[in-house]
């Protein structure tokens, strides 16, 4: 029988310049086979130049929108991005609970590539303690993963490791440091499961073009789950799309800053 086109949620904030968020999470969806829904947390202006206001929905829209979704649509896997204050953490761990999606990839965006805060202060520990242990996959950039567990940011690879392994002790599946902080001249990633640990090398790209990418590789990983045999599989195909959406970024020209990959750098 011909395996369906999986249906990947993403649960994030808009932005406006098209880049990361919601909009990078779909594209990202399609570009990998799968159909894309939405649940908006938050509505940013932004360009690539920065983070300009943020409109946060009420907490009881961003429920009705996911009960929605979920209560009509077979969902294969979900991806959660910005989720801006911690009463949008807790909606939506509810609905997580309620309705018990197969793969949850669960992208702890604190801080844009801008230097704004995407994440209320308080909400960090919602986000820990609550959203966490219902990941099957956490994918924590070096700070972020700093500011969960309440230390400094790793330095070197066996420290990323360190912070990997505490981090699935507090609940989560499993965990993939992302490496891009680091002073190496690749882009090492450390996969965490119960199993052991993967190391997923891969360049670091020198572009500009890097808007998005922490948005693009997690939404990467949900559409590629259920239609890989594991984790480890499905982050190091995401991981090779990433990368190769950052070597065509250049053939875009959008805007004067921080520019986005190129999601669909396979068709045009």
């Amino acid at each position: 029988m011909t395996q369906p086109i999986p249906n990947v949620l993403t649960i994030a904030g808009s932005d406006s310049g098209g880049g990361a968020g919601i909009q990078a999470d779909l594209k990202t969806f399609s570009a990998l086979g799968a159909y894309g829904a939405s649940v908006i947390t938050a509505l940013t202006a932004q360009n690539t130049r920065g983070v300009i206001a943020i409109h946060t929905p009420d907490a009881g829209f961003v429920t009705a929108q996911l009960d929605a979704v979920f209560d009509d649509i077979r969902i294969d896997a979900v991806k959660i991005g910005m989720l801006a204050n911690a009463q949008i953490v807790r909606v939506v761990a509810d609905a997580l609970r309620r309705h018990r999606p197969s793969h949850v990839v669960l992208d702890t965006v604190m801080i844009s590539k801008s230097k704004h805060a995407l994440l209320a202060a308080d909400a960090v520990a919602a986000l820990r303690d609550e959203l966490l242990p219902l990941a099957d996959l956490l994918t924590p950039n070096l700070p972020e993963a700093a500011a969960l567990l309440g230390c400094e940011a790793a330095v070197d690879e066996t420290t990323m490791i360190t912070h990997g392994e505490a981090l699935r002790a507090l609940g989560a599946r499993a965990v993939l440091m992302k490496g891009g902080h680091l002073a190496a001249i690749d882009s090492p990633d450390w996969l965490i499961e119960p199993g052991g640990t993967l190391r997923v090398g891969g360049p670091r790209v020198p572009v500009k073009n890097t808007h998005g990418t922490g948005c693009t590789l997690s939404s990467a990983i949900a559409a590629l789950l259920p239609q890989r045999r594991d984790i480890a599989s499905a982050v190091v195909d995401a991981k090779r799309y990433l990368t190769d959406a950052l070597k065509q970024s250049e053939r875009l020209d959008v805007g004067a800053g921080i520019g986005p990959v190129h999601h669909f750098h396979r068709w045009w």
